[in-house]
């Protein structure tokens, strides 16, 4: 698979920030891969109203979320699935990536 998916859990919640700091329906979330953390690489999550896709940025529609992904980092993300969960381990967005070889203990960093 080489899509980014995005759970139901993690699109509800995605819109509850989006009405929470009114950014516009028409703004794009953009995942990306950029270096960091004491795995190597981690994961970035951004609205922006105020771009224009790039020439090589893939773009998703999930559930009317317009999604890009710079081609840089989905090298990184191909068939990563995006979750939001709330337990005893935290509450925050997860990324299942099925090319990480390597992550930190806290999720939030990994490498390949």
């Amino acid at each position: 698979m080489d899509e980014l998916s995005i759970t139901e859990r993690a699109t509800e919640r995605i819109n509850l920030i989006r009405k929470e700091q009114n950014v516009p329906d028409d703004a794009f979330l953009r995942v990306g891969v950029v270096s960091g953390g004491c795995s190597g690489l981690t994961y970035d999550l951004e609205f922006n109203s105020d771009v224009q896709p790039e020439e090589n940025d893939k773009i998703f529609d999930v559930d009317g979320l317009k999604v890009l992904v710079d081609m840089r980092s989905f090298l990184y993300l191909a068939g990563t699935e995006l979750d939001y969960t709330e337990g005893l381990e935290g509450q925050g967005f997860h990324f299942k990536n099925p090319n990480a070889t390597r992550t930190c203990s806290c999720g939030e960093s990994f490498s390949i």
